[in-house]
């Protein structure tokens, strides 16, 4: 996990793999499971939690060195206020070690899929933009026409997976606790435990967040970014990384465009300033549009990537 930005260290859980039967879905996880939300614990009136513990000395977790242009992930750094706060340069070096090792994980990775002619799709968003909806809509629709498996990413519940399985393809899912992105090394332990065809589609729906998962390569092909048109249309502008960093956006939700002050056009300016290179494809899970547009570029990549595969490798986790 990512030690600059502050969110959990070795806290992710990796399930698991359920479907390959359509409509077959896994049982909700039970509350009492490991990976279940755990609320905070209750105080009394002298300030002793409910087992009878005294209370800890208050700590306060606060960011004090600036954000460095290099990681999304510095604008949030954790400092414990009672140690000595680490210098900028500290803080860089961190940063170095971190992303240097998952990207030589990442490169991993990308050697094993595109070995076995694998295309990998990395769908990154906001939380709320409809990406499990648009991937259930997307794998109804290539059913019985390519091999396809999922990772989910979430920081808790496998609700998302769930709706996945329902569609008969196998979903893998990782609980980063409070980690908010996933890395290379989750991908890395995944890939061997999912049943993945040669030549076939790999769908990672990374955790709701427009930040840090930017800054972490998985191995995929290619980064997409999905925004919904209820988000407004300044967040290219205001999360550029996010949108530099991907090669395809999906403008999701249009038909929903009647009953919203959205401009597109504006939006789709906002985007192609920070990525003159940016697709775009306007879509509709729920409606339909643009889905014809999504699943010839998929196909596309899938021709490609089949053509381009050698013979094939070790997992990457060998």
């Amino acid at each position: 996990m990512c030690g600059i930005c502050g969110c959990g260290g070795g806290e992710a859980r990796i399930g698991s793999v359920f479907g390959g039967g359509r409509g077959r879905v896994a049982p909700r996880p039970d509350a009492s499971a490991p990976h279940a939300w755990r609320p905070a614990r209750t105080t009394n009136s002298d300030g002793a939690d409910s087992a009878g513990r005294a209370p800890a000395p208050a700590r306060t977790d606060v960011g004090t060195a600036p954000a460095l242009a290099a990681s999304a992930c510095l604008a949030h750094p954790r400092v414990d206020t009672a140690a000595e706060a680490p210098s900028p340069a500290q803080l860089l070096r961190i940063e170095r070690d971190i992303l240097g090792k998952n990207d030589r994980i990442a490169a991993a990775n990308r050697a094993w899929l595109a070995a076995r002619g694998i295309f990998a799709l990395n769908l990154m968003s906001s939380p709320g933009s409809g990406k499990t909806s648009l991937l259930v809509r997307t794998l109804e629709t290539l059913a019985g026409r390519i091999a396809a498996a999922v990772i989910e990413g979430d920081q808790q519940t496998e609700f998302d997976a769930e709706r996945i399985r329902a569609t008969g393809v196998p979903a893998l899912q990782i609980n980063t606790g409070k980690g908010c992105h996933l890395d290379a090394d989750m991908v890395a332990r995944a890939l061997p435990r999912l049943p993945l065809a040669g030549g076939g589609l790999l769908l990672i729906e990374n955790v709701g967040n427009l930040v840090c998962p930017a800054a972490f390569d998985l191995g995929e092909t290619h980064k997409v970014v999905i925004l919904s048109v209820t988000e407004g249309e300044d967040k290219p502008l205001k999360y550029p990384d996010m949108f530099a960093a991907a090669d395809l956006m999906l403008l999701n939700k249009t038909d929903l465009l009647p009953y919203l002050r959205f401009d597109v056009e504006r939006a789709l300016d906002y985007a192609r300033r920070v990525n003159p290179k940016l697709q775009v494809i306007l879509t509709s899970a729920t409606q339909g549009e643009g889905m014809d547009a999504w699943l010839d570029w998929i196909e596309r990549g899938l021709a490609a990537a089949r053509a381009a595969a050698p013979a094939a490798t070790a997992s990457p986790c060998a």
